[in-house]
């Protein structure tokens, strides 16, 4: 062993286990923006986090902001518009924590996405792609105004995706979320691209991230694909999203960007309670981003484990070669976002009225 060796693997040995895993490269981003969760991960290491609708209820039925809502009532807002107001200072919060990441790094790291209207992804909205592309549009630059540290985030659906181009050509950061599979990264990296060469004062501040969910791949093939070995079972999420990590690696090596446009690898929590907690998080270590629920990041921490570069290791050729000529990509990818889309909107309309109930109980 050489002197640098034991120096690293010693200096490695005395760190936690979410440290551990920052260390080989994977910047980690809490799937939460509760303000006490920020503080206690950033502390663990955390450099950005994430926001959804359902984050945004939980923390409000905690009761912790009645105070904050109450006020908005009283100021004559209805439900959504106390729902956007709620949802633009607990992410300006988690903002601020992560504040000093974004200026250490450049604006390379220390970002917290704000998720846009997943109502116009509703069964009953009656907008075209094109009618839902401008409002993605107008919603986007609305809620970016002001801000140096939001990423604005926006579904890989066909109204999303048309998006993206007009998004990226205004400066705005993106997060292109609810991914299952390579055509959806394909179509969300082509039409950023193309929005981006057209930034007002160039390329210098230019970020990108794509979500890629994982565990919802495994609960999917469980149940439709039972024909996977037990090998392979279990291991589709990590294949397709190692794969697209590197697609991404490859497609942006020469175009000499300073800022890295990453894939996060989302839905990271397993799901099968058989599963170890940490089995998600240890596949991708070693670069891009993880956003990883509280939960999950507390079995992380009380793992004690050290984590190693893994990102780039796919499971044995025979595992993929199955996991190819069984799993239905497109067939996948349909039936997730079928799913996903209900995922999407349900939870903003339990928030709804979910604010409507403390209206009764505050007045």
């Amino acid at each position: 062993m050489s002197d640098f060796q034991f120096f690293w693997e010693g200096l490695v040995s005395t760190m936690s286990a979410l440290k551990s895993l920052v260390a080989t490269g994977t910047k980690l981003w809490l799937d939460s923006i509760d303000p006490d969760l920020v503080r206690t991960n950033r502390a663990l290491g955390a450099t950005g986090a994430t926001s959804n609708p359902i984050i945004i209820s939980d923390l409000l039925k905690t009761g912790r902001f009645d105070g904050r809502i109450k006020e908005l009532i009283q100021a004559g807002h209805d439900d959504e518009a106390v729902a956007w107001a709620m949802t633009d200072e607990l992410v300006k919060q988690a903002q601020d924590v992560f504040a000093p990441v974004s200026e250490q790094t450049k604006c390379n790291d220390g970002w917290v996405s704000f998720e846009l209207d997943p109502l116009l992804e509703d069964s009953a909205c009656p907008l075209d792609v094109a009618a839902k592309a401008k409002r993605y549009a107008e919603l986007g630059k609305k809620w970016a105004a002001g801000h140096k540290n939001r990423m604005i985030k926006v579904p890989a659906t066909p109204g999303g995706l048309a998006a993206l181009e007009e998004l990226a050509a205004a400066g705005i950061t993106l997060n292109v979320t609810l991914i299952f599979s390579e055509q959806q990264y394909f179509t969300a990296r082509e039409n950023v691209w193309k929005g981006a060469q057209r930034r007002p004062g160039g390329l210098g501040t230019f970020k990108s991230v794509y979500s890629i969910f994982v565990s919802r791949l495994d609960v999917y093939t469980k149940e439709k694909v039972p024909s996977l070995s037990e090998a392979a079972q279990g291991q589709v999420g990590i294949v397709n999203a190692k794969k697209i990590w590197k697609l991404n690696q490859q497609w942006w090596a020469d175009k000499n960007l300073p800022l890295q446009q990453e894939i996060i690898f989302a839905s990271t929590g397993t799901k099968d309670p058989k599963d170890d907690p940490t089995k998600y998080v240890a596949a991708f270590a070693g670069s891009d981003i993880e956003t990883n629920p509280p939960a999950t990041n507390d079995a992380v921490e009380k793992s004690g484990r050290t984590f190693t570069r893994q990102v780039d290791v796919l499971p044995p050729a025979a595992v993929v070669s199955e996991i190819e000529q069984k799993v239905d990509m497109k067939l996948l990818e349909e039936t997730l976002m079928r799913e996903g889309l209900s995922k999407f909107a349900d939870p903003f309309k339990k928030l709804l009225a979910q604010i409507a109930s403390k209206r009764k109980e505050l007045a």
